[in-house]
């Protein structure tokens, strides 16, 4: 089984315009992001699908791999689809986020492992227990699943709401995929559906299409960069991890 990972990234942002270039510590976010990623050893490639010559060339003076895609992408599946179709050799497609530069190596690997143990799966993904902070805020999505670990359903709002007191914990959905490549394809071209757009979470149309998702569970946290308060978080991180001052 051939387990590639594409790590989707646009240079326009609503919040913080051209974030793939933004500097951590000496390096732009996107080649962070890419040389965490190849810390991983389940997948066998590691490709990054870009809208802007910037970011191409900014990934490959880095030595790394990049796929120029369209810029009209209204979606990230969208463009990850696009670039999956490069490679039809691929069995599997792990998804990492182009913001998210201290993801985990490790759980790449778990999640490309699900699919060496259960060719059966087509999607799975990630999520980790909530912090009591984190729970009414909408950009925090959650998540519920049933007792074999396939998502019931993800939400901007408080799911499931503690009418009662059981002591069931809430689960923040880490935005890390990974998906069968023939049912990825199929997926994006899946119209967008109800639950979806009333959520603004693409997820849904795989679950309001009949699809499962597995959803493994992390204790480890990420610090995303959405803001440019994050990338200052990150910037933080890195400073401290590499002894800078």
């Amino acid at each position: 089984m051939k387990i590639i990972c594409i790590i989707p990234a646009r240079f326009s942002s609503t919040r913080l315009p051209g974030k793939p270039l933004a500097d951590v510590a000496g390096k732009p976010l996107i080649v962070r992001v890419y040389e965490q990623a190849i810390k991983a050893s389940v997948p066998t490639d590691f490709i990054v699908a870009v809208d802007d010559v910037r970011i191409f060339k900014a990934v490959e003076a880095a030595g790394g791999k990049a796929v120029m895609t369209r810029q009209d992408h209204l979606t990230g599946t969208d463009r990850l689809a696009e670039a999956a179709a490069h490679y039809p050799d691929a069995d599997v497609i792990i998804n990492i986020q182009g913001d998210e530069p201290l993801i985990d190596p490790e759980l790449i690997d778990r999640l490309g492992n699900l699919f060496i143990t259960n060719e059966n799966l087509d999607m799975a993904t990630v999520m980790t227990p909530m912090l009591e902070e984190e729970k009414n805020e909408p950009g925090n999505v959650k998540v519920v699943t049933d007792q074999k670990g396939y998502a019931i359903y993800f939400s901007r709002a408080l799911i499931p709401y503690p009418r009662n007191d059981t002591a069931v914990p809430v689960y923040k959905h880490i935005g890390i995929y990974a998906y069968k490549r023939a049912f990825l394809l199929k997926y994006a071209q899946m119209a967008p559906t109800p639950l979806e757009k009333t959520e603004s979470l693409e997820q849904l149309r795989a679950i309001e299409n009949g699809y499962k998702i597995k959803v493994i569970t992390s204790d480890k946290r990420f610090i995303g960069v959405d803001t440019p308060e994050d990338l200052i978080k990150v910037n933080e991180y890195y400073r401290t991890k590499e002894g800078r001052k």
